[in-house]
């Protein structure tokens, strides 16, 4: 189904769970525990965990901030993508550390809905993949201060215009953490 020829696989991509990132997101907890059962079952199942963390300006790598939350164990095999700008593919080595392990297909977790989950789901589409959210593993903070929708709303309507996004030859889905299968 993925235009990339020869790309079977499929990788979890765990974008910006950071301390700093998810301090304030919406049902965090939540959140952050259907990660871990993701994670655990990528695991289980041989498929690449892809951890990528976001810094900039305002989140300084190397900072408390810029850590991974304590709760999602990255394992030393596990890559780790390291990137400045909102789609994690721009100016970073997921595209071809994803080319090495043959992978096609992505299923999508993090945060933030309105910035880097959105930004990396059509990132990925765009370049050919087959992109799953798992509609109740992402999330974002409060921005109604800047006129942004309450984040229940944010998350819900993204997980709405994913589910009916379309292009030829790949495929976008959306799926509920429990529902969400790493086998063919």
């Amino acid at each position: 189904m993925t235009t990339l020829p020869d790309r079977p696989n499929t990788a979890l991509v765990v974008l910006d769970m950071q301390k700093g990132v998810v301090a304030e997101a919406h049902q965090r907890d939540a959140v952050v525990s259907n990660i871990a059962a993701l994670v655990d079952r990528a695991r289980e199942a041989g498929v690449p965990v892809v951890w990528v963390q976001h810094s900039d300006d305002r989140l300084e790598k190397g900072s408390e901030a810029w850590e991974y939350v304590p709760e999602l164990g990255r394992r030393d095999q596990e890559p780790v993508v390291h990137k400045s700008f909102s789609d994690a593919f721009d100016d970073t080595d997921l595209e071809q550390m994803l080319a090495a392990a043959a992978v096609g297909r992505l299923m999508i977790a993090g945060a933030q809905t309105d910035e880097c989950i959105r930004s990396t789901i059509h990132g990925a589409f765009v370049r050919g993949y087959d992109v799953t959210l798992v509609s109740d593993a992402h999330t974002t903070e409060d921005l109604t201060e800047w006129g942004a929708p309450p984040p229940d709303q944010v998350i819900a309507f993204t997980n709405l215009y994913w589910k009916y996004h379309q292009g030829p030859g790949r495929t976008a889905a959306v799926e509920e953490t429990k529902d969400i299968t790493f086998t063919g």
